[in-house]
């Protein structure tokens, strides 16, 4: 049963939200991070990443900088940029994307749905990952950055949220990349009654984007059980900021593959090694893949089309998905590339930056690089049900949800 309720939300006063939204912590590196709150010094990245307030001599994980998110923020809301709710409740965040829209309720989920299950992950996280946000949500008491989830569409949900649309948004702006953002309230004991007891029929909730985040808050929350032994379980630490989508309504992009050499072999040496894995055929320009089990390659200046070969085909949730199968058949037995997680010579391209990047690459630095078909939220959840992890860079969602619009105090 997922427990999946309201919450009093800290949000923009009105007319700040376009400006104090951002994209979130882990997008940017520190020198991007600070030339962007440069540019936008309302921007909430000098929050969820505070050492943008300080020169390069202090470290990233300094204690001051931890200290100074708190403070910002704290003191934003001490002078009015953000405003607290006097009733929780759920929020609509409704995003469009080249005129596809997607629309999440933003809540609060449960950390003990997220210890016994209820809610899955599909990844593995990094303790050193988790420990800055353990340290950022635990200084700030609050959570800042919402974890992207995604469920199986319910027709309640879906009613309730369409309805609610139909009104006047509390925020609605166009971001610099083109995305437009819209929030509404839901506020009716009705509703917020409706929604909740839906969610409690939902049997699984699936991580899409975020593992790191989710992890972190719910490391956060049991510290504040071991320093409170007297808790109930309804205290707000017990909770984790959360936008849940319908899968009916998200797209995963590609996640894409670039390798800086091809070993000892040439480029046509390598091409006769990939013609005794794949069904090859040379394509005369740049192309996506079309169907699962295709794979496109650029090498030398041609693209390629690779078809998985039947026999090499699975069913399994993991090793069937492409990949899997691209690693498994290509880049270790051929490249040598033992584990894409921590060898160098493979880097990965999110298919925001399309095609013309994959080329870019391999006329500068690589030799190869595959664009990959996208894994489909049904893999995912395959996935996740199966309690088994996918491979790294597995799926890219677009657009990114972002930070500053809703806060959690906990």
């Amino acid at each position: 049963m997922a427990d999946i309720r309201p919450f009093l939300c800290i949000r923009p006063a009105e007319g700040k939200a376009a400006a104090i939204a951002a994209l979130p912590y882990d997008v940017y590196n520190r020198r991007e991070a600070k030339a962007e709150t440069e540019k936008n010094p309302d921007s909430f990245l000098k929050i969820d990443r505070a050492e943008t307030q300080f020169d390069d001599s202090v470290d990233t994980y300094d204690e001051c900088v931890y200290k100074k998110a708190h403070d910002i923020l704290w003191g934003m809301v001490s002078n009015g940029d953000f405003i607290r709710e006097e009733k929780p409740c759920y929020y609509i965040y409704e995003l469009t994307m080249e005129g596809r829209v997607q629309t999440g309720l933003v809540a609060c989920a449960s950390i003990d749905n997220y210890e016994t299950g209820v809610i899955k992950k599909h990844e593995n996280t990094r303790a050193e990952k988790e420990a800055d946000r353990i340290r950022h949500v635990d200084a700030c008491s609050a959570q800042t950055g919402p974890i992207f989830l995604a469920y199986r569409a319910n027709a309640v949900i879906r009613e309730v949220v369409g309805r609610v649309k139909e009104g006047v948004a509390l925020y609605d702006f166009t971001s610099e990349d083109h995305i437009r953002h819209r929030v509404f309230r839901i506020d009716s004991m009705d509703d917020i009654a409706r929604i909740k007891e839906a969610f409690a029929g939902i049997g699984e909730i699936y991580i899409a984007d975020g593992h790191h985040r989710a992890a972190s808050a719910v490391k956060t929350g049991k510290m504040r059980r071991q320093q409170h032994p007297d808790y109930t379980g309804e205290e707000e630490f017990n909770y984790f900021l959360s936008v849940l989508f319908p899968d009916e309504e998200l797209m995963i992009m590609d996640y894409n593959r670039v390798v800086k050499d091809l070993g000892q072999d040439t480029p046509d040496a390598f091409l006769e090694k990939v013609r005794r894995i794949f069904d090859v055929a040379e394509l005369g320009q740049a192309a996506r893949p079309q169907q699962k089990g295709q794979v496109c390659m650029y090498l030398a200046g041609k693209w390629y089309q690779l078809l998985v070969k039947e026999g090499d085909q699975s069913s399994d949730p993991v090793e069937g998905l492409d990949v899997s199968l691209l690693q498994k058949l290509l880049l270790e037995p051929v490249l040598g590339i033992l584990d894409p997680k921590t060898d160098a010579r493979i880097d990965f391209v999110g298919g925001i930056r399309g095609l013309g990047e994959l080329e870019r690459r391999v006329n500068e630095d690589c030799a190869v690089a595959f664009a990959m078909y996208p894994t489909s939220i049904g893999e995912l959840f395959a996935v996740a049900d199966a309690g088994k992890l996918m491979p790294p860079k597995s799926t890219w969602f677009e657009p990114k949800l972002r930070s500053g619009l809703f806060i959690h105090e906990i």
